[in-house]
């Protein structure tokens, strides 16, 4: 029997890749699609015209799992919604706030919940060797964070920005970050963090880690081109999501399995 996939937020880009992911994975089928209320996207733009969209409240018993990317209040509304309905949850959605993630926690006592600001399994590679070199390389090397997007992505730093920045200061707990610098702004602080954001073109996502020491550095890249990779990636943490207990997952538990 297939896992029962619902996806909100179907006409947004993320949306429909999701979808599309969804249909070419073996065991896996799109049971419910949804949007928000007044959404001005036309159903001729959506992709996927076989899955019609559903109200969300006729799709209880229907579905397995939930994948979403929204936003936060929408994420929020969906999380409450499949705990009530014993429903897996997976979450892509940036921007969200320390109580929306309070909210997750609360919500992963009733049902599995893999939340990660970026679903991409290059980028959660990444973190892994962003925090092995910080530890062995030491507080003699200055560490910088630079993240791109497309022009209207509306939340900065990235989520994966600010992933990798605590990441980095489970490392080293004293570090402090810097997210702006302009004007007369002194020597760099010894426990500085800088994060830089840039915003341009049709930038998929690309993040650099710099470790700057002395006579050399070290730079640790991820450059996303397709936002299928985030959609891939979701759809992993969601056939692993079903087969677990109720509780709040990373994409580093998905990928170590």
């Amino acid at each position: 029997m297939s896992t029962r996939v619902g996806v909100a937020g179907a006409y947004g880009r993320m949306g429909q890749a999701v979808v599309r992911q969804v249909r070419e994975t073996a065991g896996m089928a799109v049971s419910g699609c949804w949007e928000r209320p007044g959404c001005t996207e036309s159903a001729e733009s959506f992709e996927s015209q076989r899955v019609p969209l559903s109200d969300l409240n006729s799709l209880v018993g229907a579905l397995d799992v939930v994948i979403d990317f929204t936003s936060p209040e929408a994420t929020m509304k969906h999380a409450v919604w499949c705990a009530e309905n014993a429903v897996a949850l997976v979450v892509g959605t940036t921007g969200l706030s320390s109580e929306d993630l309070r909210g997750l926690d609360e919500v992963s006592k009733r049902i599995p919940v893999v939340q990660a600001p970026n679903m991409s399994v290059g980028v959660n590679v990444l973190c892994t060797l962003v925090e092995q070199a910080a530890e062995m390389l030491g507080e003699s090397f200055d560490l910088e964070i630079v993240e791109t997007h497309h022009r209207h992505k509306t939340d900065a730093p990235s989520g994966t920005a600010l992933r990798l920045l605590d990441v980095v200061q489970r490392v080293r707990p004293e570090g402090l970050a810097r997210f702006e610098r302009h004007g007369d702004i002194g020597p760099r602080g010894q426990q500085e963090i800088g994060v830089q954001t840039l915003r341009g073109g049709d930038v998929v996502g690309d993040h650099t880690v710099f470790l700057f020491g002395s006579g050399e550095r070290l730079e640790l890249t991820h450059r996303a081109t397709d936002r299928s990779i985030f959609a891939a990636g979701a759809v992993r943490a969601a056939q692993w999501a079903v087969q677990q207990p109720a509780g709040r997952y990373t994409m580093r538990d998905v990928l170590l399995g």
